[in-house]
């Protein structure tokens, strides 16, 4: 009796998803009302154009495409601001170069872009910190609410040392009496974070500088301890 001969095991075809298919699917899952939202309720104004993706819609797509960071910069090249937050979803730490992060900070005019590309995934880069002293110098509002918004992300996510958290507290008090609200608040987020989830040395350097800062003669920067010293009484960051 001849044995059977044994059939070729089929070929399965995967489906690598790519930033046209990406940005219809956007296209088709956004919301006329969540667009008028995203001013109305949460303040972002973009001159990109919109299409109304929730977040939560954002991040089940980046789950399901994981990390590829050609993907990410294809959507970040739509000019799209629905592709560009998924982008930074799904770009790779590990990948990031400082001329990419030069590039697309260039192009953010809205706050909920900076702060998902800095907590999400920017500061696990090992260009974090010089990127947080050269950009808390920038004129752009938004470059400079980079600087802090990953100053911020840094403490919050515990990545970064003693001293370049004491040399982040230095530009915090140099630029505490910017008065434009999306720098102010971020400057504001990162004397939180350091004084709330860091190194006890650090937590007392914040405590200390919000304490300076809420004496102030000048309005921002008393707003500026004000805050923190209420977020620290409360043992919030």
């Amino acid at each position: 009796m001849t044995a059977k001969k044994k059939s070729a095991p089929k070929k399965v075809s995967v489906k690598v998803p790519n930033a046209a298919a990406l940005v219809a699917e956007l296209k088709k899952s956004g919301s006329p009302q969540y667009k008028a939202g995203m001013s109305a309720r949460f303040g972002i104004v973009t001159k990109a154009p919109v299409y109304g993706v929730a977040v939560g819609a954002l991040r089940a797509i980046a789950k399901r495409t994981g990390y590829d960071h050609a993907l990410a910069e294809d959507l970040w090249a739509s000019g799209i601001h629905d592709a560009r937050m998924l982008a930074t979803m799904i770009d790779d730490p590990a990948d990031v170069t400082p001329a990419q992060m030069e590039r697309w900070v260039k192009d953010m005019d809205n706050w909920a872009l900076v702060d998902t590309a800095c907590f999400h995934y920017w500061d696990q880069t090992p260009h974090a910190f010089a990127k947080i002293e050269k950009w808390s110098k920038a004129k752009d509002e938004f470059v400079k609410r980079a600087a802090f918004a990953l100053l911020a992300s840094c403490a919050v996510h515990r990545r970064g040392t003693d001293a370049q958290f004491l040399r982040g507290l230095e530009l915090i008090e140099r630029e505490a009496n910017d008065p434009r609200n999306f720098v102010k608040k971020a400057n504001n987020w990162a004397l939180r974070g350091i004084g709330g989830k860091t190194s006890p040395k650090l937590r007392a350097a914040a405590r200390a500088l919000a304490e300076q800062l809420a004496n102030s003669d000048d309005a921002t920067e008393r707003w500026n301890g004000k805050d923190a010293m209420r977020a620290f009484a409360k043992g919030g960051k």
